[in-house]
């Protein structure tokens, strides 16, 4: 597992296009690897929140490389457990379909259209698609409910189903669960 982290950090540096992005990217990666709980900007020991606040809001990074680079990474170490397992019947690949509420309060003028209010609770309502495999719960794929007279959550979690990569899908039978939280 170590090997693959690695790895995927050295590759998702070098999608930043300068060093000071490069360095901006180590500092909120060493926030959240540390794992104490605290992985807010203000915590970083190298970089000020100021700096990782620009770096995560206004730097023009592609966050769709990073996410096919992410993604891409997971798929091969998916993979290569799979080969690891040996013959037999088709492993199980359990997919975890989450509606949740990010609950928002005050005004918020760029998520105007993202915000309402469903089953009583005002915020960002979320469909995120999970992959579960062995002890890894990985997040996949999301989308935001946009309210009444759009796709239901129902509807984006089965359009998220859909497009699971058919290299999963050859490989594991899978096993599409359910969550609702609020």
């Amino acid at each position: 597992m170590l090997g693959y982290a690695q790895e995927l950090v050295y590759t998702l540096k070098e999608l930043m296009p300068t060093q000071y992005q490069k360095d901006n990217l180590e500092a909120m990666l060493g926030l959240f690897l540390e794992a104490q709980g605290n992985p807010l900007p203000e915590n970083s020991k190298t970089k000020s929140a100021s700096a990782l606040s620009r770096f995560l809001n206004i730097n023009p990074w592609s966050t769709r490389s990073i996410i096919r680079t992410v993604r891409n990474q997971i798929l091969e170490m998916i993979l290569k457990t799979l080969s690891k397992s040996g013959k037999g019947r088709r492993p199980f690949l359990q997919v975890i379909v989450d509606l949740t509420t990010l609950e928002k309060r005050g005004k918020f003028k760029e998520f105007e259209d993202l915000i309402s209010v469903y089953n009583g609770k005002r915020g960002l309502h979320m469909v995120v698609l999970y992959l579960v495999v062995g002890k890894w719960r990985i997040p996949w794929s999301f989308r935001v409910w946009r309210g009444k007279g759009t796709p239901s959550q129902a509807q984006l979690g089965l359009k998220l189903v859909k497009l699971l990569p058919p290299l999963l899908t050859k490989h594991f039978q899978v096993m599409i669960l359910a969550l609702y939280s609020v």
